[in-house]
């Protein structure tokens, strides 16, 4: 039997750490600190995007919204708005999965970071990262750094300033993360702050069925709670999501900050703002963060 749950409108602690996660595609993330100590407070320009068919809301896949839904991620995971600075981000963060890297935390150890290199490869191989392929393969599943090191993390910055790289790090992580939490939402009868709570999650636990993956989470979600499209309220599932999402960071010794629920995506909930309108205010490991 789903459980009911008590009022939303409560007020919730904050809680204060500079611990960031790393999100391999199919696996579960570890929460990291990559050292960005000082947080962007301003959001750049936005995109602009027409207006949706039929009166029905865009959604989280709206250019805005998209925008918007790269800052809330970035300000979590790199400690500043500024999302598009982090293609060439990468470092081994000692969480186990050998190097993190780019916009979402593409790891070394965990799969994703050997498709992009090898997606980009694909479309042009005189790339600096080419050259690495074998030992990325070789590494693929573990930390270790073998036949990589500096000369590896010295390419992957210097492709970072290729627009064709970039390109392909979007692409990757709008075919792995974006795309299917957005669609699993839809079908979950989300709206745009459900959609990004999917999102969020996809991102730092990555997809599967495991304690602490994605899919996992939701399916004890949905034990306790009546999706939207099962006829169940939306801010009561989100609540319940949320819940379970907190209990499993709780619950892992490398997920224990969980600011990114508590003083944001449930100030959204909280404060009835589903379709996540702007001007938007959260606070991830205490640095306040405001779009207009």
């Amino acid at each position: 039997m789903k459980r009911a749950v008590g009022p939303l409108w409560v007020t919730v602690p904050l809680v204060a750490a500079t611990v960031l996660s790393c999100a391999p595609a199919g696996h579960s993330g570890t929460e990291h600190d990559k050292g960005r100590a000082t947080a962007s407070r301003h959001a750049g320009p936005g995109s602009t995007t027409a207006e949706p068919a039929a009166g029905r809301r865009a959604g989280l896949a709206a250019p805005d919204k998209k925008e918007l839904a790269q800052q809330l991620v970035s300000s979590a995971e790199n400690s500043t708005l500024d999302w598009r600075g982090q293609y060439g981000y990468i470092e081994d963060i000692g969480d186990g999965r050998g190097y993190t890297a780019g916009i979402v935390g593409f790891c070394s150890g965990t799969h994703d970071l050997l498709t992009v290199v090898e997606r980009y490869t694909k479309g042009h191989p005189g790339n600096r990262l080419a050259r690495y392929l074998p030992a990325l393969r070789d590494v693929d599943g573990t930390d270790s750094h073998r036949g990589l090191g500096p000369g590896f993390t010295a390419a992957w910055r210097a492709e970072a300033r290729v627009a064709a790289f970039r390109r392909v790090q979007d692409a990757e992580r709008d075919r792995v993360y974006f795309r299917p939490a957005v669609r699993r939402a839809e079908r979950d009868g989300l709206g745009t702050l459900g959609q990004f709570v999917y999102y969020d999650a996809m991102v730092m636990h990555g997809a599967g069925r495991g304690p602490d993956g994605f899919d996992g989470l939701r399916e004890r979600a949905v034990a306790e709670a009546d999706t939207p499209a099962e006829g169940g309220p939306e801010k009561e599932y989100l609540d319940i999501f949320l819940d379970v999402r907190r209990r499993a960071m709780k619950a892992s010794p490398d997920h224990r900050d969980t600011t990114r629920i508590d003083t944001a995506q449930r100030r959204f909930l909280y404060d009835g703002n589903l379709d996540l309108d702007t001007p938007l205010e959260w606070k991830v490991y205490g640095e306040p963060y405001r779009v207009e």
